[in-house]
């Protein structure tokens, strides 16, 4: 059905009142990634409009960082949307144009 460009797809796991797991399956990978942004974004927003839950939300993905999503809601909209975690370097490389 999703061929070929195939699908991102989440999988959420409510882990409180204001936390959710996550894992992440993404086209171009065509397997589980450790995470994603823009699907933890998506998914704790989701969360918080079906929980009726203020931010900030926690996710852990599966590489068992806790991200957390902030935002404040106007409404039935999202503002002020931000997304914080760690960050590490982890490549390093030079490329002749």
């Amino acid at each position: 059905m999703f061929s070929p460009k195939g699908a991102n797809v989440n999988f959420l796991e409510k882990r409180g009142t204001k936390q959710v797991a996550i894992r992440t399956y993404e086209r171009g990978v065509e397997d589980e990634t450790l995470a994603c942004g823009t699907g933890v974004v998506a998914s704790a927003l989701i969360f918080a409009a079906t929980e009726n839950a203020d931010g900030p939300v926690g996710v852990i993905v599966r590489s068992g960082s806790e991200l957390s999503v902030d935002f404040e809601k106007d409404g039935d909209r999202f503002r002020g949307v931000t997304l914080t975690g760690p960050a590490e370097f982890v490549f390093e490389g030079t490329i002749e144009i």
